[in-house]
């Protein structure tokens, strides 16, 4: 469990409190509007009406006691820029910022973030993909090159065994684990069999990966 700081409460940092809430971490939630405060106090661990980029409000939430600051600001860059270089100069370990544009990008790396996320962006690619393609269910990209995927078992290998397909050196991808009702389980033995209704973790390079799968 982590304590975590979330400054911003619009609809990417109400999603972010939500799953922070659900996945069991201690979420002090801040933002300017008084109604998105109050609706997410069920939620959250604690929650505060104020301006982020004011010095003594910041100071006053003992900044240096969270693991994580997360400035999910998304309609005024300059306060999200101010945020994230008050944030550090207070001792933030780490802070992670919302951009729109890489030129936002760089500013608020330059100011103190320490990684940069980019919610529209990751949305529309993932959103692109899965419209093309009728048999990828998630998508999680790793750099600019590879990515892990959960897909549906193809029809033409149900029946077939890892090591009979060959996989990694026919596709150069590896299968990391299968999902047989509803739970993963490693998939590392060449003998293990795909069944009807399975679903797969894969890894590769994202070029291997649209090419078995069809990915346009």
């Amino acid at each position: 469990m982590k304590s975590i700081l979330l400054i911003g409460l619009g609809r990417f940092g109400k999603h972010i409190a939500l799953e922070l809430n659900r996945m069991g971490h201690e979420v002090m939630a801040v933002d300017t509007v008084e109604d998105r405060v109050e609706a997410l106090l069920p939620f959250v661990t604690n929650a505060q009406i104020g301006d982020s980029t004011n010095e003594d409000f910041l100071k006053s939430l003992g900044i240096r006691n969270y693991d994580v600051c997360i400035v999910a600001i998304g309609s005024d860059f300059q306060s999200s820029l101010e945020t994230t270089s008050l944030l550090k100069e207070l001792g933030a370990k780490k802070v992670v910022s919302r951009a729109a544009r890489d030129v936002q990008a760089k500013f608020l790396l330059r100011n103190g973030a320490d990684e940069v996320v980019y919610p529209e962006r990751m949305l529309a690619k993932w959103t692109a993909l899965r419209c093309t393609a009728d048999n990828l269910l998630d998508y999680l990209e790793l750099d600019g090159d590879h990515a892990l995927m959960e897909v549906a078992i193809p029809d033409s290998w149900i029946g077939k065994t890892i090591g009979e397909l060959d996989i990694r050196k026919r596709f150069h991808l590896n299968v990391v684990a299968i999902k047989r009702g509803g739970k993963l389980g490693p998939a590392t033995a060449a003998d293990t069999e795909f069944e009807a209704g399975e679903t797969m973790l894969v890894l590769g390079s994202n070029k291997d990966l649209q090419k078995c799968f069809h990915i346009d």
